[in-house]
């Protein structure tokens, strides 16, 4: 070990612990089971095997573990925006897509450009920046991959000022919100706007977060430590208090939080507003829109006037951890003959479009882009292994550019069930490249503003 350092060996890491232990030690408080210590006996914890306690001070330590069960925030609703209930239809179990055999293969693939045929499935590039980030994509100190991230940021900005949801009287809530990076940008875009708030959504907890670092007195952030599936927005204390139109964002949002993300949008969240749930809040939600109304941009049609919800944008990622329970698309799927059975098959064949065809390629050090390792775009990327992306039935009979063709059309067919969702309650939705694949592979931006047209008149 080295000097000051824990003489315990990492078998599974190849190397030495680098805890620090305490003074006239050989070992840190995780290992010090590993020597005499006036026959003191650590075990595992109880609520989480990972780390070991001392015996005697066990119940001491179970009162501030951090593995333990701590109280449900009010704005918990189990299962609220979980989507499939009916169990007799959740699928079971689909062998591995490694497992099928070539015609069983070729008959998929039949069935799924069968089922796009007709759908607008290819997406125009709509590749914006904006301001607010000018200063920190000139600045050279970055690195390649906070590069990527910044363009990525930039892009998201700019789509969300052409729809003009980057406004006054809004609150914003990021979904999957990691370090909270896509918000402080948007707070550092409305430096100088009014009554705006940021909710960042995030399951687990994070180091780095960045949204302790703006700057400006007026605006509001806060955290909810809670999964999208249980997430119920109307109960959120600030939103209760003041029901702004929200702004729902995210970038490189995984697989089934787009779709419970959504859900909680324009389900859970918009039909408390409109006094579908237990708990009415009419009056509230007439207050808000007018407020909004005097802030609206010129030429604006997608007002946020009549919707609790102003505007959705999410950047797409990761469709092969998509899930037929929270699927906002089933409806979709249906009416094109195809079933959960199709859609577990779709979901894994769409890794062919980002890591299918890289199979040679090298796996990236451990210690490259560690501080932001969490919303990594490589990270996404390169997730499932060759088994699982079924290349061994493949070898021989796809090219890697059909494979790459398949895949992305998986995605696409997987992107126009939500499209179609959000159409049907009443939102004009779109699909468009964000940013190059040279930047992310992971390039689809989906956005929602409420459809006018869709909008029935206010009654006078």
């Amino acid at each position: 070990p080295g000097p000051g350092r824990c003489a315990h060996f990492v078998l599974r890491k190849r190397r030495f612990c680098r805890m620090i232990p305490a003074p006239g030690r050989r070992f840190c408080g995780e290992h010090g089971h590993e020597e005499e210590q006036n026959d003191r006996k650590r075990i595992p914890c109880p609520l989480d095997p990972k780390h070991t306690v001392y015996e005697d001070q066990l119940q001491k330590h179970l009162k501030k573990c951090n593995s333990r069960e701590k109280p449900k925030p009010v704005y918990f609703v189990q299962d609220i925006n979980a989507g499939l209930k009916d169990v007799a239809e959740i699928p079971e179990k689909q062998v591995p897509l490694s497992s099928l055999s070539i015609e069983e293969l070729q008959n998929l693939i039949t069935k799924m450009k069968k089922a796009s045929n007709g759908l607008e499935l290819h997406l125009k590039e709509q590749i914006l920046s904006h301001q607010a980030l000018q200063e920190a994509l000139n600045d050279p100190k970055n690195g390649e991959s906070a590069f990527k991230h910044l363009k990525q940021q930039a892009s998201i900005l700019g789509n969300m000022e052409k729809l003009h949801l980057l406004g006054p009287g809004r609150c914003f809530v990021e979904f999957g919100a990691g370090r909270g990076k896509l918000s402080h940008w948007v707070d550092i875009a409305l430096e100088n706007v009014e009554s705006v708030q940021f909710l960042l959504v995030e399951r687990a907890t994070t180091r780095f977060k960045v949204d302790g670092k703006h700057k400006r007195r007026d605006s509001i952030f806060e955290r909810l430590q809670v999964d999208i599936q249980h997430l119920c927005l109307n109960k959120v204390p600030i939103l209760e208090k003041k029901r702004l139109p929200v702004v729902g964002i995210g970038k490189h949002l995984c697989g089934a939080a787009t779709d419970l993300a959504l859900r909680c949008l324009v389900e859970s969240y918009t039909a408390c507003c409109d006094g579908e749930d237990e708990e009415p809040a009419p009056k509230r939600c007439r207050a808000a829109q007018t407020e909004v109304a005097p802030h609206k941009s010129a030429g604006n049609e997608s007002t946020t006037e009549h919707k609790p919800v102003a505007g959705i944008v999410i950047a797409l990622c990761c469709h092969h951890k998509c899930d037929w329970t929270h699927y906002v698309g089933r409806e979709f799927f249906k009416s094109v003959g195809l079933g959960p059975v199709e859609f577990h098959y779709f979901q894994r064949m769409s890794s062919w479009a980002t890591c299918g065809m890289r199979e040679t390629k090298s796996k990236a050090s451990p210690s490259e882009d560690s501080e932001d390792q969490t919303n990594d775009t490589e990270e996404h990327e390169q997730i499932l292994s060759r088994t699982e992306s079924g290349s061994d039935t493949l070898q021989g009979i796809l090219s890697v550019e059909e494979r790459k063709e398949i895949g992305c059309l998986c995605k696409r067919l997987i992107d126009h069930g939500r499209i179609e969702y959000l159409q049907q309650r009443g939102y004009k939705a779109a699909l468009q490249y964000y940013t190059e694949s040279a930047v992310s592979l992971e390039n689809v931006l989906l956005t929602a503003v409420p459809n006018p047209s869709l909008i029935p008149e206010p009654t006078i």
